[in-house]
């Protein structure tokens, strides 16, 4: 539990990083995928919260064109629930099995933990394409590594 939580802390902070530097940027075509980018990696985290919340996550967009104060609203919103989410959960709940059905009405199950990890893996991997995005907009990426996450932590 103790990873996964730290995972979530460094998910929180690389959004709050990532947003920081988009609300300090211009209006590019680069910058705006950049936040097409994110706004997918919240949403994922929506979808994702829902489901294991045991409700239907079908009706919620993946891929919606949120502004960047809809993105800082719903990061705040993600953060809140998982944070509470996280606080309850026990080790021994890591192994229960969700049962859910996807957007494309395809049913799985899949345990708690994978579903964590998962989260904490997707949104890295977008902000890796994020800061892609923000060099070609000609912005400086965003130092979103948690090695430096555990670094600061500890100073």
């Amino acid at each position: 539990m103790k990873t996964i939580r730290s995972m979530f802390e460094q998910l929180y902070w690389a959004d709050k990083r990532i947003l920081d530097a988009l609300e300090a940027g211009g209006d590019g075509e680069s910058e705006a995928e950049a936040l097409r980018l994110l706004s997918h990696t919240l949403r994922a985290e929506q979808v994702w919260f829902t489901r294991l919340q045991g409700q239907d996550s079908n009706h919620l967009p993946l891929w919606p064109n949120d502004s960047l104060d809809d993105c800082k609203r719903l990061a705040q919103e993600m953060r809140e629930a998982f944070s509470a989410y996280l606080a309850e959960l026990t080790d021994e709940r890591l192994d229960d099995v969700i049962t859910y059905t996807n957007q494309y009405g395809r049913s799985y199950q899949t345990s708690v933990q994978d579903i964590l990890t998962h989260l904490a893996l997707h949104g890295q991997y977008h902000r890796g394409q994020i800061n892609m995005k923000l060099r070609s907009a000609g912005m400086e990426p965003v130092n979103v590594d948690y090695i430096t996450f555990v670094r600061l932590q500890g100073q």
